[in-house]
């Protein structure tokens, strides 16, 4: 499988980055050694995931997914054949969130215990913490990076504003620097990364890795009627979506998707491996055919007249 350059970081990875938010949710553990053993066998070899995961499910503390993937690397030895990102910010419960530097140095500990793992190749930020002084965070960020438990970091979920300030804050007082953004972007949620951070993430040669890359699974074109909604346990969030500029999406998706002999989920995610800064959008898997869907996207040339079509549909 091709690969290509994540931001200024030096790695090289495939062009799209699995999901692991399933792990641990929608999947089990077994279930997860399936999906993780067919991806990396097909190149997919780039994983995300969060120490949040799967918080929202009855009985779950955190960590699981983390727990699944670092089981994962005992039992295959794949580790160091693995690029692994994982984020720290949100709110596990029992006061383990934010930023400050005192929470950062338990939580990066225990991700690093769960994934067994002695070093995190990507360590991001998973949303701002206006609390904590960015003086603070990075400076949390570089003790980590000097002691070799983490290679680069990453933000996700933060303003334009915020994440030029960060990164002129890494500028002025020489601690690491944000290398990637983690946005909410696909064909049905251009603004605001497009407006906002893309100008940023361009002005600083940030890798973008683009989260809900098919729209909680709206863009495969499965939920087109309130009766869909039921089909998954992410369906409730797509009900949003069923709108005009929804059908218009989804009607140019089948469109072009019938012009190059591909589908709508391999199209959508064709379309963001193709935007500028886009170094790998993040798509996770449920299925062997799921998984199969993702390595043909990465194969998937359609063409500047059909991306066209699809931009101009989806324009907010």
């Amino acid at each position: 499988m091709r690969h290509r350059p994540l931001g200024q970081t030096g790695l090289q990875v495939p062009p799209i980055m699995l999901g692991g938010n399933v792990f641990g949710w929608t999947l089990n553990e077994n279930e997860s050694f399936r999906i993780l053993d067919a991806a990396f066998d097909a190149g997919l070899t780039f994983i995300d995931t969060a120490d949040i995961y799967s918080t929202w499910v009855p009985g779950n503390t955190g960590g699981e997914s983390e727990q699944i993937i670092g089981k994962w690397f005992a039992r295959s030895g794949k580790r160091n054949l693995v690029t692994i990102a994982t984020k720290v910010g949100m709110d596990m419960g029992g006061g383990r969130k934010g930023l400050s530097a005192k929470y950062m140095e338990r939580a990066v500990d225990d991700s690093l215990s769960r994934l067994q793992t002695d070093r995190i190749d990507l360590y991001q930020s998973h949303e701002d913490d206006a609390s904590v002084p960015l003086e603070e965070t990075l400076g949390a960020f570089d003790a980590m990076v000097r002691k070799g438990k983490v290679r680069f970091i990453g933000a996700s979920n933060y303003s334009g504003a915020r994440l030029k300030e960060a990164l002129e804050t890494s500028n002025r007082t020489g601690l690491v620097r944000f290398q990637t953004l983690q946005p909410h972007y696909n064909l049905m949620e251009r603004e605001p990364y497009e407006s906002d951070l893309a100008p940023v993430a361009e002005e600083y040669g940030l890798g973008v890795i683009p989260y809900f890359s098919l729209a909680s699974g709206f863009l495969t074109g499965k939920y087109r009627s309130e009766a869909d909604l039921t089909k998954s346990p992410r369906g409730g969030g797509v009900g949003k979506y069923l709108n005009e500029r929804g059908y218009r999406v989804l009607g140019a998706l089948d469109a072009v998707a019938k012009e190059v002999q591909s589908t709508p989920a391999r199209l959508a995610l064709a379309w963001l491996m193709s935007r500028p800064g886009v170094a790998a959008p993040i798509s996770s898997a449920t299925s062997i055919d799921h998984v199969k869907d993702l390595v043909e996207a990465t194969k998937l040339e359609p063409g500047l007249s059909a991306l066209d079509q699809l931009t101009e549909a989806s324009e907010p």
